[in-house]
């Protein structure tokens, strides 16, 4: 109970000191202050932006991959594309040969007119996909049947489209049956999709038009496809395995020897999403090297100004050990007034963090920026470990001041 007691005093003294001084110990504890806030900002908007990002890839999907033609480094003297191009022989047998893919479709993009009744678009984005791209893509079907199996199977001139495109043909609210006109020939419209706006992170801009037809009919328009795979893995986390085994699948029907380079290529959200949290981590960690920089400026001031005011009060320290105050009560009043005063500065940095997440909060790609209990803990943990080590040296000082010479002190 004693030893509470004289700490409680000794916290009471040490506030009395401070509100005394309060400009000076406000410039002090700047550097607490601004270390304090810049930690609880940077945490906040490291989650905000990793939860954003992390929201954009999941909105594409988590467990796909993409298999698409790339020329080598430096070897285009080497290749033609219709060497790397990917062949429906190749498309045919991946899924059978990478246990890993759940679903795959070949992806056929082209760009063609586009016509209902007077109203006519120079250039329409068309894609001819297989029946899986539904599974896929998982885009809601708002009205009429998504593609089907014996469309493709039979080349029926039949398409889906989605809701931007009854807007920019000034179709019918209820279109299904309604003919369109792609490069002058006639689709009948069995479908409308939802429209799946891309983040401009990834390249995507405005929602526009777009037309998806049976693969099988694709081929009809262009003979010689220029065509991706869009494939799914059976679970997110064998994203590794699916690209080892379309690699080695690829290598394999093109003949690649050992030491020749790949002539395709293998992508998946999983690995990107990775090496996204790998990126925000070691910013985490150049952020928080700045901000210790912030926080040893501010517990150099802190040893400063407690050094001088064990000068100021030399006077006072050598009256209270000439009445009995062990060097142990003066170690401990000095040191708790250097917590004190770092401890107030981290609760007014932790005031102005906080009012900073609330404004990022207030902006949609910051919008989940939240403060953890660690980034907390880790302040307030930093505050009182910085006025203990720095008001260390000072504290001892005072301690060990002769009570006969401090009296002496002008």
């Amino acid at each position: 109970m004693i030893i509470f007691r004289i700490l409680f005093q000794t916290v009471v003294l040490a506030l009395g000191q401070i509100w005394a001084n309060k400009f000076r110990a406000v410039l002090t504890t700047l550097g607490i202050i601004i270390g304090v806030a810049a930690v609880v900002t940077v945490v906040a908007a490291t989650s905000g932006l990793e939860k954003f990002v992390l929201k954009e890839f999941a909105s594409i999907g988590a467990n796909k991959v993409w298999i698409f033609p790339r020329m080598p480094d430096g070897m285009r003297d080497r290749y033609s594309w219709r060497q790397i191009r990917l062949s429906l022989n190749e498309v045919n047998g991946m899924l059978d040969r990478c246990p890993s893919l759940a679903r795959l479709t070949p992806v056929m993009e082209m760009s063609t007119s586009g016509q209902v009744g007077d109203i006519f678009k120079q250039v329409v984005s068309v894609q001819a996909v297989r029946p899986a791209w539904h599974q896929i893509e998982e885009r809601s079907v708002l009205q009429g049947r998504e593609l089907s199996t014996i469309d493709d199977e039979q080349r029926q001139p039949v398409c889906i489209i989605n809701d931007k495109a009854i807007a920019e043909f000034q179709l019918d609210t209820n279109c299904v049956g309604q003919t369109i006109l792609l490069g002058g020939r006639a689709f009948k419209i069995v479908g409308v999709v939802e429209t799946k706006t891309v983040s401009p992170m990834f390249g995507g801009d405005e929602a526009r038009s777009e037309v998806f037809i049976p693969f099988q009919t694709g081929l009809m328009l262009r003979p010689e496809p220029r065509m991706y795979v869009i494939a799914q893995t059976k679970s997110p986390e064998l994203h590794e395995d699916a690209k080892a085994e379309v690699g080695f699948y690829l290598r394999r029907m093109r003949g690649l020897k050992p030491d020749e380079p790949d002539t395709f290529g293998v992508e998946a959200i999983e690995q990107i999403i990775s090496g996204f949290k790998k990126v925000a981590a070691g910013l985490s960690v150049f952020l928080a090297g700045i901000v210790a920089i912030s926080l040893l400026v501010g517990g150099i001031g802190i040893m400063n100004i407690m050094l001088v005011s064990v000068s100021e009060r030399t006077r006072e320290i050598g009256l209270r050990k000439a009445v009995g105050a062990k060097p142990a009560i003066i170690l401990m009043q000095f040191l708790v007034e250097a917590v004190t005063l770092c401890l107030i500065g981290g609760a007014i940095g932790l005031a102005i963090g906080y009012g900073a997440v609330i404004g990022m909060k207030m902006t949609s790609s910051l919008s989940g920026a939240t403060v953890p209990l660690w980034a907390i803990a880790l302040s307030v943990g930093f505050s009182a470990g910085t006025g203990l080590i720095f008001g260390m040296f000072p504290a001892i000082k005072a301690a060990r001041l002769d009570p006969i010479e401090a009296l002496r002190h002008e």
